[in-house]
């Protein structure tokens, strides 16, 4: 994947803030990012971010039959490289605020389970408001959001920023720990989506 490794790097030099690294995540993180969904109940999961591929690889072996999937990649590169990676999955070439029309294209109601590869601490606080409104208009009731930080982000206003948001629009956030063998370390947030509006 050493070619995979080049166009990520290339994709973060193009635009720093719609890439959040230098490379791409880790076997281990993608692990994390996927063991909390209950595959044998989730009927339409949707992938924000998938860069490179590594986490819709693991999305695909765990999906079960008559499920739905797609991921949404603003970069036509790194979206290319998921295409060759996983062909077995829908990758649209566009913007994660146009969650909902994407969805209706789909046939998708309500999804099930968002897992995101975006790089919410470089985003300015109106754009992670917008895209997690955005997010939640699509995600079911008591539905699953899955992303993740870099432990040295948190230093970040912005990635503190990001969590209290998570905490103000969420039932529930949990933290994994930390993987350290991911560079850099990085923790998987995990969120329920709250059952009805407040």
């Amino acid at each position: 994947m050493r070619s995979a490794n080049r166009h990520f790097l290339r994709a973060f030099l193009r635009n720093k803030s719609q890439v959040g690294a230098l490379t791409p995540s880790g076997d281990k993180l993608a692990d994390a990012m996927v063991e909390w969904i209950d595959w044998n109940s989730a009927g339409s999961v949707v992938e924000f971010g998938p860069g490179t591929g590594v986490f819709t690889e693991k999305i695909l072996t765990k999906l079960q039959p008559g499920s739905k999937f797609f991921a949404v990649e603003q970069d036509p590169h790194l979206a290319d490289i998921t295409r060759m990676r996983c062909p077995g999955a829908t990758v649209y070439t566009d913007c994660v605020s146009n969650i909902s029309a994407l969805c209706e294209k789909e046939g998708i109601e309500k999804v099930d389970a968002v897992i995101s590869g975006l790089p919410w601490a470089v985003f300015t606080p109106e754009l992670q408001k917008q895209l997690i409104g955005e997010m939640k208009s699509v995600l079911k009731p008591g539905g699953k959001f899955v992303t993740f930080a870099y432990l040295q982000g948190m230093l970040l206003p912005a990635a503190q920023r990001f969590r209290h948001l998570l905490n103000n629009e969420f039932e529930e956030v949990h933290q994994s720990r930390v993987i350290w063998s991911n560079v850099p370390p990085a923790f998987v947030y995990r969120c329920i989506q709250k059952d009805s509006p407040v």
